[in-house]
């Protein structure tokens, strides 16, 4: 599986609040959410996204809440993939959880600038900077979790394998 797109990219500690202010959380729907990504920290992020771009963050992405409306509007937006030096474990397996994939790799997140054309081998975990001519080594995600991630989720991967 790979992921192919532009970067969009922020800095540390990109908090649940900030990927869907807590003003926005009446509602659930996927669609709605999208449409108020990232907009207290990027307003054109809405605009300029298009399917499959990749979000590349520093440390510590995702902190905050414990709410999967952020990973939710990410996916909904288009985004195919977040990259981070690291993500908060509550994030990390809320994303897991509705089929968003993400990987931690230092090295990416600091050198991948917004603008670049990068791609994702999820089964290698290899990243590549298509704009740099550059590579870097992220973990692989395990069979089982390109499973859930394949079936776009853990209640969809559950329906499908019992």
């Amino acid at each position: 599986m790979k992921a192919n797109g532009t970067v969009i990219k922020y800095g540390d500690n990109i908090d649940t609040d900030v990927i869907i202010p807590a003003r926005y959380l009446t509602t659930a729907l996927p669609e709605e959410l999208a449409k108020h990504c990232m907009e207290d920290i990027d307003k054109d992020f809405v605009s300029k996204v298009k399917k499959g771009d990749i979000m590349v963050g520093g440390a510590n992405f995702g902190c905050g809440s414990s709410r999967e409306h952020a990973p939710i509007a990410i996916k909904a937006s288009g985004i195919s993939c977040v990259i981070a030096k690291d993500f908060a474990r509550i994030f990390y397996r809320n994303s897991i959880n509705i089929g968003l994939p993400i990987l931690e790799c230092n090295e990416a997140s600091e050198d991948i600038d917004a603008g670049d054309d990068v791609e994702v081998d999820f089964d290698t975990g290899i990243i590549t900077n298509k704009t740099k001519n550059k590579t870097y080594q992220a973990a692989a995600f395990p069979e089982f979790m390109q499973g859930i991630i394949n079936a776009g989720g853990l209640v969809e991967y559950i329906k499908k394998n019992n």
